[in-house]
């Protein structure tokens, strides 16, 4: 099985990286199996605070690779097969594992990010783009819809009209448009540098803090008020008695807390949140 995704562990930063040379980093199914792997690999590392996800040779992703999918049908069709452990099947899990993680994920877009290549991004909690990257959801090509998590992804994103105009036209939008539109977080010349300026910031918080305001946003984003009070209480709770929230405050009272360098960085105990 070739290596199709790049796992770089730099201290409290992974890296992942589609890695297709020559094929536009087009997903096979053993692609989203090792997304799928690499993910899990972070989840277990309590030193990782911060996933950056990006495709190598300038593009992110230009979709599943139909031909490699459909030489195999009984594998496909496996594929296809949900886990109800999970509420996913393989081509949902392949993006969706990111949302899932308990730390912060930065899709970092160049070049092509066509079909699977959107899901992909859109299950990040930030998407950073090249003003010139092409992206599209380009399934309506192929007389299909978004079913690798983008439907859902796309609800909290942008407007339904929105969503479903990119999705019933597959029509090509640069990367300064899916910003204005808001399915991108940001556009700038140098995504990797923002992605990675974004990553040290937030590393300079508590690795638990960051990982309940993750989960506290993906539980409560279409509830009322009642619950997500009830889990803004159940997860302060935990976090006033946390052996990093007392890091952070004494960091904050020192002032040592606003800054981005790894000298002066506060020094965290690994997280706790699972």
């Amino acid at each position: 099985m070739a290596n199709t995704v790049q796992l770089d562990i730099q201290g409290p930063i992974a890296h992942v990286r589609l890695h297709r040379p020559g094929k536009l980093n087009s997903l096979t199914l053993d692609t989203l199996d090792q997304l799928i792997a690499a993910a899990q690999q972070i989840k277990k590392n309590r030193n990782i605070r911060v996933v950056i996800l990006s495709g190598s040779d300038g593009n992110f992703s230009a979709g599943l690779d139909f031909a490699s999918a459909l030489k195999r049908p009984s594998r496909l069709a496996r594929a296809f097969a949900s886990r109800p452990w999970r509420g996913t099947n393989q081509f949902q899990e392949g993006p969706w594992c990111f949302r899932r993680l308990p730390v912060p994920v930065i899709a970092v877009v160049e070049g092509y990010c066509f079909g699977g290549g959107v899901q992909i991004a859109a299950a990040a909690d930030f998407r950073i783009t090249a003003p010139d990257a092409q992206w599209s959801v380009l399934e309506s090509k192929w007389g299909l819809i978004p079913d690798m998590t983008g439907i859902y992804a796309m609800k909290q994103l942008v407007g339904m009209d929105v969503a479903k105009k990119l999705t019933m036209t597959g029509e090509i939008i640069t990367g300064q448009e899916a910003a204005n539109i808001g399915l991108a977080t940001t556009a700038t010349a140098d995504p990797m540098a923002a992605a990675q300026e974004l990553a040290e910031a937030i590393i300079t918080r508590s690795p638990d803090s960051t990982a309940y305001a993750k989960r506290i946003f993906e539980e409560t984003w279409t509830s009322g008020p009642r619950t997500t009070f009830f889990k803004e209480r159940l997860r302060q709770a935990r976090l006033l008695i946390a052996e990093n929230t007392k890091i952070a405050q004494q960091a904050a009272r020192s002032m040592s807390g606003s800054q981005g360098d790894a000298s002066s960085r506060p020094r965290f105990r690994d997280r706790t949140v699972r």
